[in-house]
């Protein structure tokens, strides 16, 4: 299967967000479809452990084959349980956590196999040897045919190397947070061919109100007027532009919406445009 350029994120689909029931579940899995989405972003604790199910539910009911789909899931965050007084936020990485979480998303996606799964956030408990072990194994059982890390640092990702090292990261980067370009990350990405997932792509450009995005709407605005794209592809068309290929995950679900961004994946932002939108996030001229 060809690599995506844009991946649908689920996590507002369930009960966290637009709590869709199987119907329209299936019906905007289609309408992805329909727009040259295939890849679909999940992971264990969206919808307080429901979504997955939900979404393999709705797939059931369309006549889309699984080969012709690609599914991230993702392990390792524990949520406190209203049933343990002593039960805190953490992390999980053991063999039995990371094993029963892929099995469990693979019940209820309905699903032989994932062809990505992610590390959700790094664990300063994590055993590096252990994890490598269990990514094996479910490898050679057939249940993963990659797996990656979210939100790591350089450091973090060195942890893993040799036969078995990360073909991902998913991380927040954005126009608004542009850190990945600067602290290191995405160079040691590129220089060790890890793949680039983003998730919120748009920043907070259109959540917030601030000096930042005040600069950069006043950029975005004028390149907008002279382009005929719209604020929103712009600033998917700066990630985009940035070498290390990276993929946006969109958690729009609006499928109009997700069709402008899908259309942002093919613009060519020229050089300029890119380094007037990067003066604009930083509040000064680069270096």
């Amino acid at each position: 299967m060809k690599r995506p350029d844009l991946i649908a994120g689920t996590m507002t689909w369930g009960v966290w967000g637009k709590d869709m029931n199987r119907n329209a579940m299936a019906q905007h899995i289609e309408g992805c479809m329909q727009q040259g989405v295939f890849a679909f972003d999940h992971a264990d604790i969206y919808g307080d452990f429901t979504t997955e199910r939900s979404f393999g539910a709705a797939f059931s009911e369309t006549d889309i084959a699984r080969e012709d789909v690609w599914w991230i899931s993702k392990c390792g965050i524990q949520y406190p349980n209203p049933q343990k007084a002593e039960s805190v936020k953490h992390y999980n990485y053991s063999p039995a956590h990371i094993r029963k979480s892929v099995e469990n998303s693979l019940r209820n996606l309905k699903t032989a196999y994932l062809d990505v799964l992610l590390l959700h956030r790094p664990s300063p408990l994590m055993d590096p040897e252990a994890i490598l072990q269990t990514l094996h194994q479910l490898r050679e059982e057939g249940k993963i045919k990659s797996w990656g890390v979210s939100n790591f640092t350089p450091s973090q990702m060195s942890l893993f190397q040799g036969d078995e090292s990360p073909l991902w990261n998913q991380l927040e980067f954005s126009v608004t947070r542009t850190e990945p370009m600067t602290d290191g990350t995405l160079d040691y990405m590129k220089a060790n061919q890890i793949g680039a997932m983003a998730w919120s792509p748009l920043g907070f450009f259109f959540k917030e109100t601030n000096a930042q995005q005040e600069r950069l709407k006043h950029v975005l605005v004028a390149l907008s007027e002279k382009t005929g794209w719209t604020l929103a592809q712009l600033i998917l068309a700066w990630l985009v532009r940035h070498p290390n290929g990276v993929i946006p995950v969109v958690g729009t679900t609006d499928l109009k919406r997700l069709a402008e961004l899908k259309k942002a994946t093919s613009i060519q932002l020229e050089l300029e445009h890119w380094f007037a939108m990067t003066e604009a996030s930083w509040g000064h001229r680069v270096p």
